[in-house]
């Protein structure tokens, strides 16, 4: 078991031919921010390239604030237009007074979870 801390997302990957096999898995590219949120010690940081986004998003940090202590997930916080689609700029000029409801968090990945470093599980599943 472990606490917390920030871990540095694997950046996306620009590629002419996608690799082909069980051991690959994909992302969509949802035009957001990339973020990861902490919770460690009833505290929730909530950031991108260690930049807080507590308070530019306070709706999605208080739904981080649920989660069991000691607990990282990675995604993409992403603004959806009236159509349903991601809207790079209405993220860009969201303030935290806006409808709460145009912005989703994507999960990508758990790295944490209650103090167990999850990142190697499925790299032991498979051998």
């Amino acid at each position: 078991m472990s606490d917390a801390h920030f871990i540095e997302p694997m950046p996306c990957l620009a590629v002419k031919k996608l690799p082909e096999g069980d051991a690959w898995q994909y992302e969509l590219k949802l035009d957001g921010y990339r973020a990861l949120a902490v919770k460690h010690e009833g505290q929730v940081a909530f950031s991108r390239n260690r930049k807080r986004f507590n308070g530019r998003f306070p709706a999605v940090a208080a739904a981080f604030a649920k989660l069991p202590n000691d607990t990282v997930i990675d995604g993409e916080i992403v603004a959806i237009d009236e159509s349903g689609r991601p809207s790079f700029s209405r993220l860009q000029n969201f303030s935290a007074n806006a409808n709460a409801n145009a912005i989703t968090f994507y999960a990508f990945d758990m790295p944490m979870w209650k103090g167990e470093d999850l990142r190697m599980q499925a790299a032991r599943k498979a051998s």
